[in-house]
């Protein structure tokens, strides 16, 4: 027995040599909800054959327990999970692998609902091909706008326009020529290289995998004779040399390797490289590979590169071709799609992860927000879910990248919110920003440790945040009073004060909020460099930009004091009579009312207001000013 499976290797091994000659084609299916995309994939795969009999008994079995008794439902081979069954439709990407005797195929099926566009956009990422579905009932919906618009910022150069349910409409060749008349005109400056329409029935099979009897007037490929022909030429080795360092590969003190995917390109034994944040220039020692040492390597293979020379280089970093290098920048422009329930605000700090690198980053400016279905530039404050807009972007370092129409690889990025984690955006990059590059820091000899010695003080940021009418201002004051007594160097930024001239052009929509807080701590962040302790008073209702402000202070320099008032409170002492006019709705964007307040998690300083006096609050914050200063030596 155990010398029986050698009579199988020569088989095994022409196969294997068969399907390693194919060429690989990634397409995705996407469009609007329950325009057939995944009964279009599913009838493919059964009428090409490829599928197992007893996934075939249990695909029947499947449709007559969700009652569909008089044909079979294709879209189940694919809506895997629970939860796309009971509602039909597709929440996940699902991802089908499958070969006939031409070429080797992964497919990607995709979702159709707007909430599920970062799905799409996953799965749209790696693709040569989409497929657009469009129901020849409906026609072209906001979903079929979009998703085309956004395989053509993916980078998709080539689309099928499938035409389904064609039987729906008696197959009448005026209503698929009304419908690929109309997204041809659609498409006309997305910089598609090949549209290629085919009325489709995925229900019944018509131009799936062969042509129908059913479209006499249609002379064209059936979808699989497409899919199998279609030129889509796959860039990779013939693009410059790409390699983001993953790891630094390093077993013994005898062995040293860069590993990681080559994104593009070729790289051979004694070529020369150079590390691209530091320009440093060396040649490859040798590739080393799971299979052992190779001459040569190429886009898409997982390898470990061994140097002639010691660099300064580890994972973020990239290895490239001394002639055609990437960028290497802080500032950028670059496409953003929007994934997150809350919206994107320019200001705000995220982290940016590119393939290997991360840094944290600011959206500095939205230049305009994107309307998929014409086209046009918008102007626009933020961006909301699933919306897409092009962005200047400041990393707090130097990233290397490509521009994302040259290298999806190394010109791509998500954005990642700094509190939960979570993935709220993707982006594509178009170009570094280059003006900034003549601006450098100065350095000064009089330091802020020399100013704050000459003041015998510790600089401090006391950041007051409440709700309106919550004490805020007055306790500040108050507290002013109190250290200006004692002889201590101080400055009052308050909310209402910096709006009559710093702030005077900002609103109070989030945006502007947002942009109002980055202002004031840059402010506060001069003035502690001057030796100054700055009292800064304002709402600033959100925790991501009391964080930011954190961020430019020095450790232990930020003190947050969180001034606790309940909201009825404070609109009791409102002298001004603004709770009244917010809650009649004569204030727009009111904090506490219309606009949420985040309350603090973890300030320095809890001070709850009810039945205590300014006095007593102020002389609470100057006994922690003093324990705080006790520690200090200048």
């Amino acid at each position: 027995m155990l010398g029986q499976p050698s009579v199988f290797l020569p088989e095994v091994a022409a196969f294997l040599d068969l399907e390693g000659s194919k060429s690989l084609l990634r397409f995705i299916t996407c469009g609007s909800v329950d325009d057939g995309k995944s009964t279009l994939i599913g009838r493919l795969l059964y009428d090409g054959g490829l599928i197992l009999d007893d996934q075939i008994a249990d695909l029947s079995r499947e449709s007559e327990r969700q009652g569909k008794f008089d044909h079979v439902d294709y879209s189940l081979l694919l809506d895997g999970l629970e939860a796309e069954r009971e509602q039909g439709i597709t929440i996940d990407v699902a991802y089908r692998f499958f070969s006939t005797q031409r070429r080797k195929f992964v497919v990607a099926d995709t979702p159709g609902h707007e909430e599920y566009t970062r799905n799409m956009v996953t799965g749209a990422s790696t693709a040569d091909l989409a497929v657009i579905l469009v129901d020849g009932q409906h026609g072209m919906l906001p979903q079929t706008c979009r998703h085309t618009y956004l395989a053509s910022l993916l980078g998709i150069r080539h689309i099928v326009l499938a035409v389904n349910k064609i039987d729906l409409v008696d197959y009448r060749a005026t209503t698929f020529e009304a419908l690929q008349t109309h997204y041809r005109k659609f498409v006309l400056t997305l910089g598609f290289e090949t549209i290629q329409a085919i009325p489709v029935s995925a229900r019944n099979g018509d131009n799936v995998t062969s042509r129908s009897v059913n479209t006499p007037w249609y002379h064209g490929p059936s979808l699989l004779e497409y899919l199998e022909t279609v030129d889509v030429n796959p860039r990779g080795a013939d693009r410059p040399f790409r390699f983001p360092i993953q790891w630094v590969n390093r077993p013994n003190a005898g062995f040293r390797g860069y590993s990681g995917e080559i994104a593009s390109g070729k790289v051979a034994v004694g070529d020369p490289i150079t590390v691209a944040k530091s320009g440093q220039k060396t040649a490859i020692k040798s590739i080393v590979t799971y299979d052992g040492e190779v001459e040569v390597a190429e886009a898409g293979q997982a390898v470990t590169l061994v140097l002639k020379d010691e660099v300064d280089a580890s994972r973020g970093n990239m290895l490239t071709a001394p002639s055609a290098e990437p960028f290497v920048a802080d500032q950028l422009q670059a496409h953003v799609i929007w994934f997150d329930a809350n919206p994107l605000l320019p200001g705000r700090s995220y982290i940016l992860r590119t393939e290997t690198d991360s840094v944290n980053a600011t959206i500095t400016k939205l230049k305009y927000r994107v309307n998929v279905k014409s086209f046009a530039r918008e102007a626009a404050k933020s961006l909301t879910m699933n919306e897409i807009g092009v962005c200047n972007i400041s990393t707090q370092s130097p990233i290397a990248f490509d521009a994302y129409k040259d290298n999806k690889t190394t010109g791509n990025f998500v954005i990642v919110d700094r509190l939960t984690n979570d993935t709220v955006g993707a982006g594509m990059i178009d170009f570094p920003l280059r003006r900034a590059a003549n601006v450098h820091w100065h350095a000064m000899d009089i330091t802020k440790r020399a100013r704050s010695a000459q003041k015998e003080q510790k600089p401090a940021v006391l950041w007051f945040t409440g709700l309106s009418g919550s004490g805020k201002s007055t306790i500040a004051n108050t507290l002013d009073q109190i250290l200006n007594a004692h002889g201590k160097h101080t400055y009052i930024l308050d909310g209402d004060n910096v709006r009559h001239g710093l702030n005077r052009d900002l609103g109070f929509t989030d945006a502007d909020r947002v942009e109002n807080i980055r202002r004031v701590a840059e402010v506060a962040k001069l003035m502690t460099d001057a030796g100054l302790i700055v009292l800064v008073s304002f709402i600033s209702p959100f925790r991501d930009e009391r964080r930011m402000a954190r961020a430019l202070m020095a450790d232990g320099e930020f003190i947050e004091v969180f001034v606790d008032t309940p909201i009825e409170e404070c609109a009791r002492r409102d002298p001004k009579g603004l709770y009244v006019k917010a809650r009649a709705g004569e204030i727009a964007n009111f904090t506490g009312i219309s606009s949420p307040y985040e309350v603090p998690e973890k300030p320095e300083l809890h001070l709850s207001t009810l039945e205590r006096d300014p006095m007593d609050l102020a002389l609470e914050i100057e006994d922690f000013l003093i324990r705080r200063q006790s520690k200090w030596a200048p």
